[in-house]
């Protein structure tokens, strides 16, 4: 049980950078993982987790690759928002609040 909320404190930090970054995203739980989606088009979403792994918790995209230590929300915030956007800044993120 543990477990569980370690993942699911960890996705909250990444929801949270995603959000002020203008993605959406549901925490969805069992098991616990974030559903990630850009507001202007809900068609494309992705999937993003979190593991243990033997140097600690990482994020993953849901084919398996690590995007990073879930120590950085940020990193893979910013990871996640490049995919989303092409590299472009999205129009909704305030940027006082990165």
């Amino acid at each position: 049980m543990l477990r569980e909320h370690t993942r699911t404190y960890f996705l909250g930090k990444l929801a949270r950078e995603l959000e002020v970054r203008g993605l959406a995203c549901a925490l969805r739980p069992s098991p616990p993982s974030l559903r990630v989606s850009d507001p202007e088009t809900l068609m494309f979403s992705e999937i993003v987790d979190c593991v243990a792994m033997a140097d600690g918790w990482v994020y993953r995209w849901s084919w398996g690759d690590v995007l990073s230590s879930a120590e950085d929300p940020a990193a893979a915030a910013e990871r996640i928002v490049k995919v989303f956007t092409s590299g472009t800044p999205h129009p909704l993120a305030n940027q006082d609040d990165l």
